[in-house]
Protein backbone atom coordinates (compact mmCIF):
# COMPACT_ATOMS: atom_id res chain seq x y z
CA UNK A 1 0.00 0.00 0.00
CA UNK A 2 1.06 3.51 -1.00
CA UNK A 3 1.04 6.68 1.25
CA UNK A 4 -0.83 8.16 -1.28
CA UNK A 5 -3.64 5.47 -0.46
CA UNK A 6 -2.67 5.33 3.63
CA UNK A 7 -3.67 9.39 3.30
CA UNK A 8 -6.60 9.09 1.90
CA UNK A 9 -7.98 6.57 4.17
CA UNK A 10 -6.77 8.41 6.85
CA UNK A 11 -9.01 11.27 5.79
CA UNK A 12 -12.85 10.00 7.92
CA UNK A 13 -10.51 10.13 10.98
CA UNK A 14 -9.15 13.61 10.17
CA UNK A 15 -12.77 15.05 8.92
CA UNK A 16 -13.54 13.72 12.65
CA UNK A 17 -10.91 15.41 14.42
CA UNK A 18 -11.80 18.91 13.18
CA UNK A 19 -15.37 18.69 12.80
CA UNK A 20 -14.73 17.83 17.05
CA UNK A 21 -12.66 20.36 17.51
CA UNK A 22 -15.21 23.02 15.42
CA UNK A 23 -17.54 21.68 18.20
CA UNK A 24 -15.78 21.95 21.22
CA UNK A 25 -14.74 25.40 20.72
CA UNK A 26 -18.00 26.38 18.67
CA UNK A 27 -20.01 24.65 21.35
CA UNK A 28 -18.02 25.85 24.29
CA UNK A 29 -20.43 27.64 26.35
CA UNK A 30 -23.28 24.88 25.62
CA UNK A 31 -20.98 22.30 26.91
CA UNK A 32 -20.39 24.37 29.64
CA UNK A 33 -24.18 24.30 30.73
CA UNK A 34 -24.22 20.98 30.28
CA UNK A 35 -21.51 20.45 33.07
CA UNK A 36 -18.89 19.66 30.56
CA UNK A 37 -15.12 20.54 30.82
CA UNK A 38 -14.47 21.50 27.09
CA UNK A 39 -10.20 21.71 27.71
CA UNK A 40 -10.45 17.94 28.92
CA UNK A 41 -12.53 17.08 25.93
CA UNK A 42 -9.86 19.32 23.19
CA UNK A 43 -6.89 18.15 24.87
CA UNK A 44 -8.09 13.96 24.45
CA UNK A 45 -9.22 14.92 21.37
CA UNK A 46 -5.88 16.27 20.60
CA UNK A 47 -4.31 12.98 22.03
CA UNK A 48 -6.44 10.56 20.31
CA UNK A 49 -5.94 12.19 16.86
CA UNK A 50 -2.40 11.58 17.88
CA UNK A 51 -2.59 7.72 19.19
CA UNK A 52 -4.72 6.87 16.05
CA UNK A 53 -2.13 8.04 13.60
CA UNK A 54 0.40 5.88 14.82
CA UNK A 55 -1.68 3.24 15.21
CA UNK A 56 -2.92 3.40 12.27
CA UNK A 57 0.55 3.69 10.50
CA UNK A 58 1.18 0.62 12.46
CA UNK A 59 -1.77 -1.25 10.60
CA UNK A 60 -0.62 0.09 7.43
CA UNK A 61 2.76 -1.45 7.88
CA UNK A 62 0.96 -4.75 9.32
CA UNK A 63 -1.25 -4.58 6.16
CA UNK A 64 2.26 -5.26 4.06
CA UNK A 65 3.61 -8.06 5.82
CA UNK A 66 2.74 -11.51 4.29
CA UNK A 67 3.05 -13.14 8.27
CA UNK A 68 -0.41 -13.50 9.33
CA UNK A 69 1.21 -13.78 12.86
CA UNK A 70 3.28 -10.64 12.69
CA UNK A 71 0.15 -8.76 11.66
CA UNK A 72 -1.79 -9.98 14.21
CA UNK A 73 0.81 -8.79 16.53
CA UNK A 74 1.50 -5.35 15.13
CA UNK A 75 -2.66 -4.98 15.19
CA UNK A 76 -2.97 -5.66 19.00
CA UNK A 77 0.17 -4.17 19.95
CA UNK A 78 -0.32 -0.70 18.86
CA UNK A 79 -4.31 -0.63 19.70
CA UNK A 80 -2.55 -2.51 23.22
CA UNK A 81 -0.47 0.98 23.22
CA UNK A 82 -3.47 3.58 22.39
CA UNK A 83 -5.97 2.04 25.15
CA UNK A 84 -3.19 1.65 27.40
CA UNK A 85 -2.15 5.61 26.91
CA UNK A 86 -5.67 6.82 26.93
CA UNK A 87 -5.95 5.01 30.15
CA UNK A 88 -3.30 6.66 31.98
CA UNK A 89 -4.26 9.96 30.62
CA UNK A 90 -7.45 9.56 32.07
CA UNK A 91 -5.66 8.34 35.44
CA UNK A 92 -3.38 11.40 35.95
CA UNK A 93 -6.20 13.65 35.01
CA UNK A 94 -8.37 12.30 37.64
CA UNK A 95 -5.37 12.05 40.40
CA UNK A 96 -4.39 15.35 38.96
CA UNK A 97 -8.19 17.08 39.53
CA UNK A 98 -8.44 15.39 43.09
CA UNK A 99 -12.03 16.23 43.88
CA UNK A 100 -12.52 18.32 40.74
CA UNK A 101 -13.03 15.54 38.45
CA UNK A 102 -14.97 16.38 35.52
CA UNK A 103 -17.12 13.22 34.75
CA UNK A 104 -18.70 14.72 31.72
CA UNK A 105 -14.93 15.37 29.98
CA UNK A 106 -14.07 11.62 31.11
CA UNK A 107 -17.11 10.56 29.76
CA UNK A 108 -16.96 12.42 26.50
CA UNK A 109 -13.45 11.44 26.20
CA UNK A 110 -14.00 7.85 26.58
CA UNK A 111 -16.91 8.53 23.32
CA UNK A 112 -14.39 10.17 21.54
CA UNK A 113 -12.26 7.16 21.87
CA UNK A 114 -15.04 4.51 21.04
CA UNK A 115 -15.70 6.75 17.56
CA UNK A 116 -11.99 6.91 17.13
CA UNK A 117 -11.02 3.61 17.37
CA UNK A 118 -14.23 2.09 15.49
CA UNK A 119 -13.84 4.42 12.64
CA UNK A 120 -10.24 3.29 12.35
CA UNK A 121 -10.97 -1.02 12.42
CA UNK A 122 -13.67 -0.18 9.96
CA UNK A 123 -11.28 1.55 7.50
CA UNK A 124 -8.26 -0.92 8.56
CA UNK A 125 -10.97 -3.68 7.83
CA UNK A 126 -11.50 -2.02 4.34
CA UNK A 127 -7.86 -1.84 3.39
CA UNK A 128 -7.82 -5.23 4.53
CA UNK A 129 -9.52 -6.79 2.22
CA UNK A 130 -8.60 -4.29 -0.92
CA UNK A 131 -5.01 -5.48 0.05
CA UNK A 132 -6.25 -9.23 -0.27
CA UNK A 133 -7.87 -9.05 -3.72
CA UNK A 134 -5.06 -7.11 -4.93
Amino acid sequence: MDTKTAAKAFLPITVIFILTSIFFLAGRSLLTQWGVNTDVLIIGNILLIVLTAFSFYQHTRALRNKNIHAFLRMIKGSMLIKMGVCGVAALVYIMASGKKVNSGGVLGFMFLYFVYTLTEAAIVMKLSKQNKNA
